[in-house]
């Protein structure tokens, strides 16, 4: 039994599909296969059914030994998270996550100061939904991600480094034009563009609003765009408005005639922007210095959480 047989079949677990796993490890199907295939016979087990439709189920005793193997490799990462204390853990590599709407209105921020302050540490970014993100922190694939709340994971910490005003985005000809703020309740029964599910800023817009898109004409629904860039450049062609994170706005020239910016009355719907990382990761000053260049950012429209 070796780690790389455990990588393969957690890979397998995770991706339901032999191909797509092998892709993930960067190995050939067959030597993938071969090596499970070694891995069962080794232990005596099934841990796979394979039907001749692709689709693949894990067996019972599959499922135990899958959940020991990703806490053995999950272990393996904290030796080397370890060793990487061991000498500067301000240099080498490491891996931050941020989901869709906010990595990219904060990098831009984050990264001068992160290369002036630790000039040998090597940032590596993926942006994911919070789910994805998640499932890779607690598997030792990053080393922290950037989310919203509500984020409640058992074995994870997390630190709340800013809150977050939501705004809404109007075609310069649109009826509100003129309006100096926005309820929240006159959401309902506009065109009203949201992300599309998975994304839990869609979540945080719905809570703060219900109704507003069950009450919603055929026109909301279906067009649900894929960003928030692309349902910025639909505001302003016209179709329809949008709730925005404010940091979206901040320093975007973009459209910036045919659309025009509303804040809500109170109370202000808003999310707050935390940073998440395994109670156990060794490589404390980095985190440190993330929270510390986060909250220098000072991102416009933002509030700093004491």
């Amino acid at each position: 039994m070796t780690l790389t047989e455990l990588r393969y079949i957690v890979a397998v677990a995770q991706k339901k599909h032999f191909g797509q796993a092998a892709q993930a490890c960067f190995v050939s199907q067959p030597t993938l296969s071969i090596a499970i295939k070694k891995l069962e016979q080794e232990l005596d087990v099934k841990l796979f059914e394979r039907s001749s439709k692709n689709e693949i189920r894990i067996t019972d005793i599959g499922q135990k030994i899958i959940q020991q193997a990703q806490k053995v490799l999950r272990e393996t990462q904290v030796i080397n998270e370890i060793s990487q204390q061991g000498n500067d853990p301000l240099s080498g590599t490491f891996k931050l996550g941020a989901i869709y709407t906010i990595g990219p209105y904060l990098l831009p921020d984050l990264i001068p100061g992160l290369t002036k302050n630790a000039p040998d540490l090597t940032l590596i970014i993926e942006e994911n939904f919070t789910a994805s993100l998640s499932q890779a922190l607690k598997q030792g694939e990053l080393d922290a991600i950037v989310i919203s709340y509500p984020f409640d994971e058992p074995g994870i910490e997390t630190f709340p480094l800013y809150e977050e005003p939501f705004v809404v985005a109007v075609h310069s000809q649109h009826e509100w034009v003129n309006k100096n703020q926005v309820k929240i309740n006159e959401l309902v029964g506009q065109d009203l563009m949201l992300l599309g599910a998975g994304h839990c800023f869609r979540d945080q817009v719905l809570k703060a609003c219900p109704k507003c898109m069950a009450e919603s004409n055929e026109l909301t629904r279906t067009l649900e765009g894929s960003s928030l860039e692309t349902i910025r450049h639909m505001v302003a062609a016209g179709t329809g408005i949008t709730v925005l994170p404010c940091t979206s706005m901040m320093n975007s020239q973009h459209n910036s005639e045919l659309i025009k910016i509303k804040t809500f009355s109170k109370p202000q719907p808003s999310r707050t922007v935390a940073l998440a990382w395994r109670k156990h990761y060794p490589r404390k000053e980095a985190i440190q210095l993330i929270i510390e260049n986060i909250q220098q950012c000072g991102l416009p429209g933002t509030l700093s959480i004491k």
